[in-house]
């Protein structure tokens, strides 16, 4: 399967499209140095392909490419991080300010 991951605006998430189709995405939003992830999503009918993981993985490279800080609120963006030490280092802790960020 051929996977690409692209970063798209309004909203702010990384997407991840398999055979041209638009499968996931990781969303977040630019706060204060800080890129805070609140939500990664992968379509029912792709599940158990390791997209999140790949979506996920790009998405903290390109944030560290960016010279931001990693807020994982997202809880899958927050596990992946705690199992891939190589992100240790952009990782902040979730504090009001960043979840205030958070667009509703």
């Amino acid at each position: 399967m051929s996977e690409t991951v692209t970063r798209e605006s309004d909203p702010d998430r990384f997407e991840i499209a398999a055979e041209g189709v638009v499968a996931g995405f990781a969303e977040f939003v630019d706060h204060d140095g800080q890129r805070v992830f609140f939500h990664t999503e992968i379509d029912k009918s792709y599940g158990g392909r390791g997209l999140a993981g790949r979506v996920v993985a790009e998405a903290l490279t390109s944030t560290r490419a960016e010279g931001l800080r990693v807020v994982p609120v997202c809880e899958f963006v927050a596990k992946y991080v705690a199992k891939h030490p190589e992100f240790n280092d952009l990782v902040d802790p979730v504090s009001p300010a960043a979840l205030a960020a958070i667009p509703h």
